[in-house]
Formats: structure tokens, C-alpha cells, sequence
């Protein structure tokens, strides 16, 4: 997607970060696939092997090059992960493929970049519980199956009740929302939910799916929030990561406004916060 191109080309334009910031992940190790999705599965997608109806439920015509750029994302997010252990936050350009099951890929996900992050960060014994916060306006199924009675991860969702997949997966805490909420009473569920899910579970590392297709603008998402809404969404969660001091790695997610640069800017302020914040 243009995305990807144009938003470190803002950042690096406005100040907001210098080319020295990036880092240009490589080809993760496939044991670490391995830890979060099943042999078969990776083996046949790999081999470019999968049959029609899993070809056609990804979204993606498949080939090598598309399999090499996932295989990058998730190392992306990795890294990021290990980057963030040092410096308290690390964000991914891409990632947030939370639609990839352990045995399928689905929605534009082939691997699943938040699961093999949090699943590197338990294996490696880098930290003993974590976090995810999935904030896009879909719900992050494929994570909510991997890590089904998985104590070490806590999944939190908050996305459309109504909106893909019609079918959902149950998260540790799921919060189904309506088509057309705006700002105030969005920032007000997240809130009564974060607060008490950081005390009780006290996570000692975070992984945040950012999703700007929260946004009013976006042609798939449904709700009705601002891109100012978005921000203050991105502060509450970067804010409560940076005061209980827990390490936090940010994957992009959905965007899919008419306007790019609605998309574009949505994403940009996860990052001048992240500076704002952290730095």
C-alpha cells in the first residue's frame, strides 16, 4: 500500500524522526513462525501450496514476493519488539496482521506478526506476560485463537461489533462498539477498560495494533472518530505504557480512507506522540 511509502517520507520531512531512527528488518527465523503457526500451514505457504478457497480467503493473489515481504514484517516486529525492551517504545511502519490464524491466513494476514512478537518476547524469557491491545476497528481473531488459554497474553480487542469478521473469536476481553461512535464516548469505554486491565494483569511488556480505520473518513471501518479522537486514543494507550513503565511496541495496522493523507496523517501522530511521550 502507498501507505507504507509516504509515511516514513513525512516523518523524516516534518522532524518528526531521522533516517538514522530506521532500521531495515531482515528475514526472521522460521522457528520463531514455527512457535505460532502450525507446520503444515507454513510449509504449504512457503511452497506456494495453498489451495484455492485459502488463497481467495487472504484477499492476496499468492507468489514469492508476497510471502518474502510477510516474512520481513514479522521480523519487523520482532525487532521493533527488541527495540523497545531498550528504549521503552519501537514501532513497526507495518504489521498488525491480526487476522492470521495459527493454521490460516485470512483479511490480508498471512502470518500473524503480533503473536510471533509475543511469542519471541515469553520463549526468549525477555518477559513474562504480555499485553496486546488491538484498537483497529476489526477484531484481532486470529491472535484471540492463538492464544487461546494462553495465561502468559492477555488479548484485549475493542473494535465494530458489526463490522468483519461476522464471525468473531473471543478475546480475554472483548468490546464490541457501534457503527457511528464518535470521540467522547470512545475514548470514555477505552479508558473504563484500560485502567483496571493494566492493575489486574500488570503485563510487563505491551504490543498495540494501532488501526486508523477507526477513523469517520475510512471507506471499511464504521465508526465516526476524528482524527483528533484517533490521537487521543494513541495518547491514552502510549501514556499509560510510558507512566506504569512497560515497554511497548507499535504495529500500524488498517487505514482505509478515501484521502491518503487522512490515512497518513492518522498514522503519523502514533509516532510524533510516541517522540512526544518517550522522548
Amino acid at each position: 500500500m502507498e501507505k507504507y511509502e509516504l509515511l516514513p517520507e513525512q516523518l523524516v520531512y516534518e522532524g518528526t524522526v531521522t533516517s538514522s531512527n530506521f532500521f531495515q528488518p531482515g528475514r526472521l527465523g522460521m522457528e520463531w513462525v514455527l512457535a505460532s503457526h502450525r507446520s503444515d500451514y507454513v510449509e504449504r505457504l512457503f511452497a506456494l501450496e495453498l489451495s484455492k478457497a485459502e488463497i481467495r480467503r487472504t484477499g492476496f493473489p499468492m507468489s514469492k514476493a508476497l510471502v518474502d515481504r510477510e516474512i520481513h514484517i514479522m521480523d519487523g516486529s520482532v525487532q521493533a519488539a527488541v527495540y523497545a525492551l531498550e528504549h521503552g517504545i519501537a514501532m513497526n511502519v507495518a504489521g498488525g496482521t491480526h487476522h492470521a490464524f495459527s493454521d490460516r491466513g485470512e483479511g490480508f494476514c498471512l502470518l500473524n506478526d503480533i503473536a510471533i512478537t509475543a511469542n519471541y518476547l515469553l520463549q526468549s524469557k525477555s518477559v513474562s506476560r504480555v499485553l496486546i491491545v488491538d484498537l483497529d476497528v476489526h477484531q484481532g481473531n486470529g491472535t484471540a485463537e492463538i492464544f487461546t488459554d494462553v495465561k502468559e497474553v492477555f488479548t484485549f480487542s475493542m473494535h465494530g461489533e458489526s463490522n468483519y469478521p461476522m464471525h468473531k473469536e473471543v478475546s480475554d476481553l472483548d468490546v464490541g462498539l457501534p457503527d457511528g461512535i464518535e470521540d467522547a464516548q470512545y475514548l470514555k469505554r477505552l479508558r473504563k477498560y484500560m485502567l483496571p486491565l493494566i492493575d489486574s494483569f500488570q503485563p510487563e511488556f505491551m504490543i498495540y495494533q494501532s488501526g486508523v480505520d477507526v477513523l469517520k473518513t475510512d471507506k471499511l471501518g464504521r465508526l465516526g472518530l476524528s482524527l483528533q479522537g484517533c490521537m487521543e486514543r494513541d495518547r491514552m494507550v502510549l501514556q499509560l505504557a510510558k507512566t506504569n513503565h512497560i515497554p511497548i511496541m507499535c504495529c500500524m495496522g488498517g487505514g482505509y480512507s478515501e484521502r491518503i493523507r487522512d490515512i497518513v496523517e492518522a498514522h503519523a501522530n502514533t509516532f510524533r506522540l510516541a517522540q512526544e511521550i518517550f522522548f
